[in-house]
C-alpha cells in the first residue's frame, strides 16, 4: 500500500509544478534557459523546441508507469507485467531527454539497463542490503552523516530527476519522496558550526538540484558563511540525464559561493552528449571545477573499451573522470553488480594505455560505513630496505634502489663530513 501511495505522489510531482519545484515563480525572472538549437527528438513529436529545452517541463513529464513507458518504448505483454510487478515494489521516473537516448529496438542497451526496471530487480533482491553504507546509522542529526573526521554528507532531497536503477539510496524510494524542511536543515547548519573540524561539506540527496535555486541558494549562503568551512561540493546527475537544468540562473548562483565543487555522473560515452557538455561548460564558465563519479555496472560500462572511451570524453568536455564505484551491495541492484576482480582488470587495462588523467580511482565502498578502500593492480612484486622490485603496464621488471632512511643519515661519521669539507676548502 505504501508503494501504491508513492508510485502516485511521483503521477502528482509530474503534473504540479509547485510539488517539488519548490517555490518557482512564472515570472520575468523565472524563464527557462533559451533553446540551443538541438531538434527535439523524433518520439516526442509534437513537442516545441521550447518546451524541449525547458526542464521544469522535462521534469513534469517524466515517464513513471508503464503505460507511459509503452507509448516511446514498444513493450511485449510479459515485460508489461514485470514492469507493472516491478514497480510496486521499485518506482520508474525517467526524464524525456535521458529516454531520448535509448535505442529502442535493443533490450540491453546500456542507456535503458540504468533507466527502465528489469524483473531482475525483485527476482534477485534477497541478495543485498538495504542500507549497506550505514549512512542512517551515521546520521548525527536527520540528514546529516559525518563519518569522516573533516568532511560531513547532508541529504536535503529524496527526490531525482530519474530513479537510477543502480541507486545506492534505493531504500529511501519506498518512504515516499520528501524535502528537508527548515527546522531539520537549521539543526544540520548548526552542527557544522560547532564542529571547527569540517572543513569540506557534500550536498546531496536524492538530487540536490531539484530543488529550486531560490530554495537551494539559502542552504549554499550559510554553509559558505561559516568561517571554519572551506569547501562546499554538490552530488548531481542532472548534467547527465536533464541537462536543462543547468541553466544561467543557477549557475550565477553557485558561482557567488565558490569554491563549490561539482561530482557528477556519467556512465556510458553514449551520455557524453552535445547538450550535457554545454551544461558542464556553464558550470566551468561560472567557475566551478567538475570531477565524475561512474559506477561500474554490468552490460553498462564493465569492458576497458567502454570505460577508456567514456574517460577520454569525459576530459574532452572538461570532466576529470576521479571514482569508478564497485557497485554498492544494494538490496534490487545485483543484475547490475559485476565482480571486483572485473573492475581491477579494467584499471590494469586502462593504466600505461592512455593518459593518466583517464584513468579514475577504482574505489569500493565499505559496507558497515567502513569508508572508500581504493584498489588497482599489484605492481609491487617484492620489497626490501634496500630494493622495490616492480612491474610496469607492459608486464617488464624494474628494480628501484630504495633511498636509505633518515637514521642511516645520521650514523655518517663525523670525521668523513669533516675531511669533505676541509678539501672543499
Amino acid at each position: 500500500m505504501r508503494m501504491e501511495t508513492h508510485t502516485k505522489s511521483l503521477a502528482r510531482c509530474n503534473r504540479h509544478k509547485k510539488s517539488y519545484l519548490l517555490e518557482e515563480a512564472d515570472g520575468q525572472d523565472d524563464k527557462p534557459p533559451s533553446y540551443s538549437g538541438h531538434d527535439v527528438p523524433g518520439m516526442f513529436s509534437g513537442i516545441t523546441p521550447a518546451q524541449w529545452s525547458d526542464w521544469r517541463w522535462q521534469f513534469r513529464n517524466r515517464i513513471t508507469t508503464v503505460e507511459e513507458l509503452n507509448r516511446y518504448l514498444p513493450l511485449t505483454g510479459d515485460e508489461k507485467a514485470a514492469l507493472a510487478l516491478t514497480t510496486v515494489t521499485y518506482p520508474m521516473a525517467i526524464t524525456p531527454y535521458y529516454l531520448s537516448l535509448i535505442t529502442i529496438d535493443d533490450p540491453d542497451d546500456p542507456i535503458r539497463l540504468q533507466a527502465v526496471p528489469r524483473v531482475e530487480e525483485i527476482a534477485l533482491s534477497h541478495y543485498g542490503q538495504e542500507d549497506p553504507l550505514a549512512e542512517n546509522e551515521d546520521a548525527v542529526v536527520p540528514g546529516l552523516v559525518h563519518r569522516y573526521p573533516d568532511r560531513c554528507l547532508m541529504v536535503l532531497t529524496n527526490i531525482c530527476p530519474m530513479l537510477c536503477r543502480h541507486c545506492t539510496r534505493k531504500w529511501a524510494w519506498k518512504n515516499g519522496s520528501w524535502i528537508r524542511t527548515q527546522r531539520e536543515v537549521q539543526r544540520m547548519l548548526n552542527y557544522i558550526r560547532s564542529n571547527t573540524a569540517i572543513r569540506d561539506v557534500i550536498i546531496s540527496g536524492g538530487d540536490v538540484l531539484s530543488l529550486s535555486t531560490k530554495r537551494l541558494e539559502p542552504v549554499i549562503a550559510e554553509l559558505r558563511a561559516i568561517p571554519h568551512l572551506e569547501i562546499i561540493r554538490i552530488g548531481t546527475r542532472y548534467p547527465v540525464v536533464l541537462p536543462q537544468r543547468i541553466d544561467e540562473e543557477l549557475c550565477s548562483m553557485l558561482g557567488r559561493y565558490g569554491p563549490i565543487w561539482i561530482n557528477t555522473h556519467f556512465n556510458h560515452p553514449r551520455e557524453l552528449t552535445v547538450e550535457a557538455a554545454q551544461a558542464c561548460e556553464r558550470l566551468l564558465r561560472s567557475g566551478i571545477p567538475l570531477n565524475n563519479q561512474s559506477v561500474l555496472l554490468r552490460g553498462v560500462n564493465d569492458t576497458a573499451d567502454t570505460q577508456r572511451s567514456l574517460c577520454q570524453g569525459l576530459l574532452r568536455i572538461k570532466v576529470r573522470p576521479y571514482y569508478l564505484f564497485q557497485t554498492d551491495d544494494v538490496e534490487g541492484t545485483e543484475h547490475l553488480r559485476v565482480p571486483i576482480e572485473r573492475g581491477i582488470e579494467i584499471m590494469e587495462a586502462l593504466r600505461g594505455h592512455t593518459s593518466g588523467l583517464a584513468v579514475p580511482q577504482f574505489v569500493v565502498d565499505l559496507p558497515g560505513g567502513g569508508g572508500k578502500v581504493p584498489l588497482q593492480p599489484n605492481y609491487l612484486l617484492e620489497q626490501n630496505d634496500q630494493e622495490f622490485v616492480f612491474r610496469n603496464y607492459e608486464g617488464q621488471v624494474y628494480r628501484c634502489r630504495n633511498p636509505r632512511k633518515q637514521e642511516d643519515f645520521d650514523a655518517v661519521p663525523q670525521s668523513l663530513i669533516h675531511t669533505h669539507h676541509t678539501t672543499l676548502m
